[in-house]
């Protein structure tokens, strides 16, 4: 089903709604929840939790990418889900790959400085001048919170090449962000 019906479906208030979302997205929402938390029944949770979240939603907002929409609410739940559960102990997975990051930002939670819109605009410029390979492998890790082995398997690509060429982004991202007057 099109995205614009699902839509539809969720003004007119209908529960099929959140059935026809979950049959086109649950695949992926699941993956994202489980990529930050690695926990499958947590997983499974976050994604439950988003549909209604979507249900609450809409109406009043009408997103322009419906999978778009969903994949940010999903990601949020769980990361919200992820710091709960990790609250007493650090060094989990998902800080990991937010640790990696942080050599780019300013001090502060990265999570929380990727949040505000301006450092996202910067975020999404940025990206969009990468080639397609490179957006692709960023996203991957720091989106979607995937492990460099899972990103190499993915791309055919050894896990040292991934994490090389993460290491060259990033550092490429710190002087976009310092020239943009970011100060990291």
């Amino acid at each position: 089903m099109e995205d614009q019906k699902i839509v539809a479906l969720f003004f007119e208030r209908n529960e099929n709604a959140i059935a026809r979302l979950s049959e086109k997205y649950e695949k992926t929402c699941k993956k994202i929840a489980f990529n930050v938390l690695r926990n499958e029944s947590d997983a499974e949770e976050c994604v439950n939790d988003a549909y209604l979240a979507v249900w609450e939603a809409i109406p009043p907002k009408k997103p322009d990418s419906l999978s778009a929409f969903l994949y940010r609410i999903v990601r949020n739940i769980a990361t919200v889900r992820y710091h709960k559960n990790t609250a007493q102990k650090r060094n989990g997975f998902y800080d990991v790959a937010l640790d990696e990051l942080e050599e780019c930002l300013s001090e502060g939670d990265a999570f929380e400085a990727l949040e505000t819109s301006a450092l996202s605009r910067l975020f999404n410029e940025f990206l969009a001048m990468q080639k397609q390979e490179d957006r692709v492998i960023f996203v991957k890790r720091y989106w979607y919170a995937e492990s460099v082995s899972e990103i190499a398997a993915e791309l055919g690509k050894t896990a040292h090449f991934v994490s090389v060429k993460l290491s060259r982004i990033r550092e490429k991202l710190k002087k976009f962000l310092i020239q943009k007057g970011y100060y990291v």
